[in-house]
């Protein structure tokens, strides 16, 4: 897709933490939705950033009321719904070169 590798698709937010929980080689970027079942985005982004820190995480929501909370979690960029499939490639280019910055 645009150059990155998918490798992984959860389907709730507690399988996103076991997901991650699993890969040996932690993902350079993740996508989290807030409104998935079981546990929200919010609480898989806290949890996952509480297992690494160093997590890039970009959060997708067309519930624009939690933009400002998930920054303050740790999320390093929000998604507003919908949106294109270029922009969604910009975050992730922008969001990969952060990381190259950072040497993460």
């Amino acid at each position: 897709m645009s150059g990155f590798q998918l490798i992984g698709i959860a389907n709730n937010g507690n399988e996103a933490i076991d997901m991650f929980k699993s890969f040996s080689e932690k993902p350079d970027i993740i996508i989290l939705d807030y409104r998935m079942p079981i546990k929200n985005g919010i609480d898989a982004l806290k949890e996952i950033l509480e297992l690494d820190s160093n997590s890039k995480i970009i959060f997708a929501s067309a519930d624009r009321t939690v933009k400002e909370k998930v920054y303050l979690y740790g999320a390093i960029e929000f998604l507003d719904k919908p949106f294109t499939h270029n922009k969604l490639v910009t975050t992730l280019n922008e969001c990969a070169n952060i990381s190259k910055s950072l040497n993460v």
